[in-house]
């Protein structure tokens, strides 16, 4: 399913914790989003911490939850690293820009309901064709740094 966007999510103060992504991401997005898609519904996380805790992978494993598997050190393989930097270049070209992370938040919820389905579409379309990229550059187990 190309068509389904979540909503942005931004954390508030502090750092990502195991037990905040399984809150705030898990629970209140990823989980639902799967009831809305079915069993065909693949989980893509990298490889952080906060992905990888034990309440984590209890909870993908009691919901049925499918997570791709995830070479090491390979944030340029993640099309939502691709879409920040989208976002981001969408913001430094602003006339004006935010002068507090309140407003930043906002201009970063903004930009995002107005990002063409478009552009997120061709992001998870070229995935394939950046991991066949990387392994032939870099073969299939070295990690990026």
């Amino acid at each position: 399913m190309l068509n389904g966007r979540t909503e942005l999510h931004i954390f508030n103060r502090g750092s990502v914790t195991g037990d905040r992504y399984y809150d705030e991401v898990l629970l209140l997005h990823v989980r639902l989003f799967r009831g809305g898609i079915g069993p065909d519904f693949i989980f893509m996380a990298d490889n952080a911490r906060p992905h990888r805790t034990l309440a984590v992978e209890e909870l993908l494993e009691n919901e049925d939850i499918t997570r791709m598997d995830w070479p090491a050190y390979s944030p340029d393989l993640n099309p939502i690293e691709h879409a920040w930097n989208t976002l981001g270049r969408r913001i430094a070209v602003c006339l004006y820009h935010p002068e507090n992370t309140q407003l930043l938040k906002q201009r970063l919820i903004e930009e995002r309901a107005f990002l063409p389905q478009k552009i997120l579409h061709q992001l998870v379309l070229s995935m394939s064709r950046w991991c066949e990229t990387t392994i032939a550059v870099r073969g299939g187990h070295i990690p990026y740094y």
